[in-house]
């Protein structure tokens, strides 16, 4: 079964996340598997077998490769995700997004080219409910 384009990100992604806490800094490239929160700083290039949630305070260097993505801090490098993206509006992206489909809240700041592979415009939305990180 698909992911209904209406659901949030948040609300399928369903498996406990492996949680990199604020006060933590990960250095150095990496491939990592299953749905992964970043609270922290993440340098380095990644590839993820699963979801990520970039929390609002990430600080995140280097490009990301995923299946879907929530963004709601801050990322210096290309983003790429084999399904959807979500941008918060505390977001900014200083790099190109690519994904299937890409939803962007009002507010987010993005400083680089959107792609959807789908062909699809991205989904621009107003944040109408509070979601804690």
């Amino acid at each position: 079964m698909g992911i209904s384009r209406k659901r949030r990100l948040l609300d399928v992604f369903g498996e406990p996340a492996t949680i990199i806490g604020q006060d933590n800094e990960i250095v150095g490239d990496q491939k990592r598997h299953g749905h992964i929160q970043i609270c922290g700083t993440d340098r380095g290039d990644s590839e993820v077998a699963g979801p990520v949630t970039l929390a609002q305070a990430t600080r995140r260097y280097g490009s990301l490769k995923s299946s879907n993505v929530i963004v709601s801090g801050e990322i210096d490098g290309d983003l790429v995700a084999s399904g959807r993206v979500e941008i918060r509006p505390s977001a900014k992206v200083r790099g190109s997004v690519t994904g299937q489909g890409i939803a962007i809240a009002q507010g987010a700041v993005i400083e680089g080219e959107v792609h959807t592979d789908s062909g699809a415009e991205p989904n621009r939305f107003v944040e109408q409910r509070h979601v804690a990180d």
